[in-house]
C-alpha cells in the first residue's frame, strides 16, 4: 500500500512540476546540479507556489491538512508560499453511513438503534478525520454524534511516514532546507493529528472551554455527554445557529456585526489572558452565531480538536509587548523578550530594540483601523528570530488564531480597530496582575491553602526544631568521634616517636662505648 501512495505521489508531483521546484532550488548542491542536468526543463503557466497547493488538493484530505498547517508557519515560510496555502480548503466527500454505523456498533457493543432514540443517515458535515451526523439520545435530548473516518489511523501513518522521508530529502537537496526545519514541521504536525485521532481529547477540550465560559453571555459552548464517548466517537449538544460568515442571512435576523466583531476580539482576549487556554482553530467553519431569543448574537464554538495554552509567563510577555507596541517603546519590547528567556541573555537590547523599531515604525503613519495586529505579531517573531529566538509552539498557534480573529472581525466590520478595542481590556488585565488588586487575588486563591496550613504550624515548628536539634546532636557525636580518633591517632604517634627516640638513643650510647 504504501508503494502505491508513493507512486500517487511522485506522479501527482510530476504533474505539477514539484521536481522542477525542488530541482530550481537546489542547484546550488552537488545532487541537486546533477540532477537539473539530468531531468529536462519544463514550463508552467502557473507560480510555484500555486503548483505545490494544486498538489496538496490532489493528494488528499491529509495533505491539505499538512499545507493548512504549514501555512501557520510563517515565522518559516516565504509570504508567497503562506499566503497561497491559506487558500487551501479540506472538500472531503463523506464515508458511506453504513460504515458509520459499523464503527459506532464497535464502539458500543451493540444496534445504534440500542443507544440512540434517533440517528440521521445523512452527514451534517464531512471533514478529513470524522464526520457529524444529527441524532437524539434515549431521553431526547438533540445531540451532534462526531466519528472517526473508518481506517484513517492507517491512512495517516503511511502518509506521514512519507512526508518523513520526504522532509529528510528536502533537508539534503535543498540549500535552505536544514534552516527550514522540515522534519521538525512534520513532527508537529504528526502531533497535531494524533491529538486529532483521539476524540475523548477533543471532548476534554470542549468540556474545559464549556467550563471556562459557563456564565457567559458572549460564548456557548456545547455539553458533553460522557457516557456516549469514546476514541472514535465524541457525542455533544446539538447548537443551533447561522454560519458566521453568511452576515447577509445574520443582518436580516438582527444580529448587529459591529459589536458582533468586538465581542469576537473579547472572547479571544478572554481566552487567552484570563484563561490561558484558547480555541486555535477559529476559522468561520468552526463558528456559528446564535439569531433566536434571549441569545441573539452570541457567538458558538464548535470543533475542538486544536486548542492552545499559555503559561502566566507567556502571558506576562505578550501584554507586555503588545502595551508597548500601543505605546511605541522598543525598548521595552526587546527588554520583555530577555526577560522571557527568550533571546540569548548576552543580546544586546539597543540593538534588539532598534531591529524592532525597523519593524514597527512605519505601520504607525497609518491609520489604527488599518494596521493588522496579527502580521505585527508575525513581523516581531521574524526579527526575534534573526536574534536566536525560538519561536514557541503556543506562539505559533497564537499567532494563526489571530489572524483568524482579525481577519473574521473585518469581515463582519471593515472599520474594526483591533488595537482599539483590545487596548482597554490588556490594560485591566495587567493591572490585576500587579498592585493591590493582583495581591488580594492571590491572597483570595491562597487563603483555602493556608486554612489548612496555618493550624499545623506549631506542629510542624515542633517537628522542624526537633529535626534540627536531633541534626545538630548527630553532627556534634559526628565531631566528637572524629576528635576522639584523632586524639587516639595523636597518643599512638607520640608513644612512636617515643620508642624511635629511645632506639635511637641506645644504639648512639652502645656506639660511644665501643669507640672507648
Amino acid at each position: 500500500m504504501r508503494l502505491l501512495r508513493l507512486a500517487r505521489i511522485s506522479s501527482v508531483g510530476l504533474r505539477h512540476g514539484l521536481d522542477q521546484i525542488l530541482v530550481d532550488h537546489a542547484a546550488t548542491t552537488r545532487v541537486g546540479s546533477w540532477l537539473r542536468r539530468l531531468l529536462p526543463q519544463r514550463r508552467f503557466a502557473e507560480a510555484p507556489e500555486v503548483r505545490l497547493r494544486l498538489a496538496l488538493e490532489s493528494l488528499g484530505p491529509i495533505f491539505v491538512k499538512f499545507g493548512q498547517m504549514l501555512s501557520t508557519r510563517r515565522d518559516l515560510l516565504p509570504p508567497k508560499l503562506a499566503d497561497e496555502l491559506t487558500r487551501l480548503q479540506d472538500r472531503v466527500p463523506p464515508f458511506p453511513t453504513d460504515e458509520a454505523l459499523a464503527r459506532l456498533e464497535a464502539e458500543y457493543g451493540r444496534p445504534v438503534s440500542e443507544v440512540f432514540s434517533r440517528f440521521d443517515m445523512t452527514p451534517v458535515a464531512s471533514a478529513s478525520v470524522a464526520q457529524v451526523h444529527f441524532g437524539a439520545l434515549p431521553d431526547g435530548t438533540e445531540v451532534a454524534i462526531k466519528i472517526l473516518r473508518p481506517g484513517i489511523e492507517k491512512i495517516i501513518a503511511n502518509d506521514i511516514a512519507l512526508l518523513e522521508a520526504a522532509a529528510s530529502l528536502l533537508e539534503k537537496l535543498w540549500a535552505d532546507g536544514r534552516r527550514l526545519k522540515p522534519r521538525e514541521v512534520v513532527a508537529e504536525f504528526a502531533k497535531h493529528l494524533e491529538d486529532e485521532l483521539d476524540l475523548m481529547r477533543e471532548a476534554a477540550n470542549c468540556s474545559q472551554l464549556r467550563r471556562n465560559f459557563k456564565d457567559s453571555t458572549l460564548l456557548q459552548v456545547p455539553e458533553i455527554y460522557w457516557d456516549y464517548c469514546g476514541k472514535s466517537v465524541m457525542v455533544m449538544q446539538r447548537m443551533h445557529g447561522v454560519p458566521i460568515s453568511q452576515t447577509d442571512t445574520l443582518q436580516e435576523r438582527g444580529v448587529d456585526l459591529r459589536q458582533l466583531s468586538r465581542a469576537g476580539v473579547e472572547i479571544f482576549f478572554t481566552q487567552v489572558f484570563r484563561d490561558g487556554f484558547f480555541h486555535a482553530d477559529m476559522h468561520p467553519g468552526n463558528i456559528l452565531v446564535a439569531t433566536e431569543g434571549a441569545k441573539r448574537g452570541q457567538y458558538v464554538a464548535l470543533d475542538f480538536g486544536i486548542m492552545g495554552s499559555m503559561t502566566d509567563r507567556d502571558k506576562q510577555y505578550l501584554a507586555q509587548n503588545f502595551l508597548a507596541f500601543f505605546q511605541r517603546d522598543y525598548k521595552r519590547v526587546a527588554q520583555a523578550h530577555l526577560d522571557a528567556g527568550w533571546v540569548p541573555a548576552g543580546t544586546r537590547v539597543d540593538e534588539f530594540e532598534s531591529a524592532i523599531r525597523a519593524v514597527c515604525e512605519p505601520i504607525f503613519d497609518k491609520p489604527l483601523k488599518d494596521i493588522s495586529f496579527g502580521k505585527t505579531l508575525l513581523r516581531l517573531f521574524q526579527t526575534a528570530r534573526r536574534f536566536q529566538m525560538e519561536v514557541q509552539p503556543q506562539l505559533v498557534l497564537l499567532q494563526k488564531t489571530l489572524l483568524n480573529i482579525e481577519g473574521l472581525g473585518r469581515q463582519l466590520d471593515p472599520d474594526l480597530d483591533l488595537w482599539d478595542t483590545a487596548k482597554p481590556f490588556l490594560e485591566r488585565w495587567m493591572s490585576e496582575q500587579v498592585g493591590p488588586r493582583a495581591l488580594l487575588r492571590q491572597l483570595k486563591e491562597e487563603a483555602p491553602q493556608w486554612a489548612i496550613t496555618l493550624p499545623q504550624l506549631p506542629r510542624l515548628l515542633h517537628r522542624a526544631l526537633n529535626q534540627d536539634a536531633d541534626e545538630i546532636a548527630r553532627k556534634v557525636v559526628m565531631v566528637t568521634e572524629h576528635l576522639q580518633a584523632q586524639q587516639r591517632l595523636n597518643r599512638r604517634l607520640i608513644v612512636a616517636l617515643i620508642v624511635l627516640g629511645a632506639a635511637a638513643l641506645w644504639l648512639l650510647l652502645g656506639d660511644l662505648h665501643i669507640l672507648r
